[in-house]
């Protein structure tokens, strides 16, 4: 997990490997939004791609894929990566999660980059510690390493 800043023009540095990482896979678009007004993502814009298509095609529950492509969409945008590594995050998604000029932790979920404002990254925080050694303990007996 990395900590770093969004800063006073709302852009956010991303660490060298993951640039590293995002140019080894063609990647200098990307789609900055959160599904949930809680948790920023950063789609590289193939990954977000796939994404729009399996929503506009979810048919188990459709109308909360209508929802989580609603939130998307209304704090989303576009972002390129500048000559510094920085991404400009949308006014909006910094307004609604509480990231305008203030530190941010990212860490990588599957093909996204996940943001957590310090409010978001303390709640977390708190849950996974009531896991416990009990949750650990679970996972180790069902096969993690």
């Amino acid at each position: 997990m990395y900590a770093t800043r969004v800063d006073d023009k709302g852009r956010v540095k991303l660490p060298v490997d993951f640039q590293q990482y995002f140019a080894q896979l063609g990647e200098s678009r990307f789609f900055v939004t959160s599904l949930d007004r809680r948790i920023a993502q950063i789609y590289p814009i193939s990954v977000w791609r796939e994404n729009v298509k399996f929503l506009a095609s979810f048919r188990k529950n459709p109308a909360l894929a209508r929802k989580v492509s609603f939130n998307a969409n209304d704090l989303g945008g576009l972002a390129e990566l500048d000559s510094q590594g920085r991404l400009l995050f949308p006014a909006e998604l910094r307004r609604e999660l509480g990231m305008e000029n203030s530190a941010v932790r990212l860490y990588v979920v599957d093909e996204r980059v996940e943001v957590l404002s310090d409010r978001a990254y303390e709640e977390d925080k708190q849950l996974a510690k009531e896991a416990g050694p009990e949750a650990v303990n679970d996972l180790l007996k069902e096969g993690l390493k």
